[in-house]
């Protein structure tokens, strides 16, 4: 038991090491890590395409735009968490009758 428990933490290591390693070095400049967003974008400004209205707010920074975005996660996080603790209180509450 005692090597398979170590046997296991080896592999977990090297899923964890070997991408960083593998692929350091390469960044943004190379477009290795370029999102979906980017090429999207990329993509529909080649058609000449021109938007119907602009943004009424842009954040003033890339840092408050993902704050936004990791509170939303966490408010829909918590929505689902308090949905699915609702089912199981009410299937304990079944069980007990």
């Amino acid at each position: 038991m005692k090597h398979e428990n170590l046997i296991l933490f080896i592999i977990v290591v090297v899923l964890l090491v070997a991408p960083l390693a593998m692929y350091s070095g390469l960044g943004e400049d190379e477009g290795y890590f370029g999102g979906s967003d980017d090429q999207g974008s990329d993509g529909v400004s080649e058609t000449g395409y021109e938007p119907w209205f602009n943004s009424f707010w842009e954040p003033p920074s890339g840092e408050i735009e993902s704050l936004l975005f990791a509170v939303q996660a966490a408010i829909g996080a918590g929505i689902i968490g308090y949905i699915f603790g609702y089912w199981r209180g009410e299937n304990k509450k079944k069980d007990e009758n």
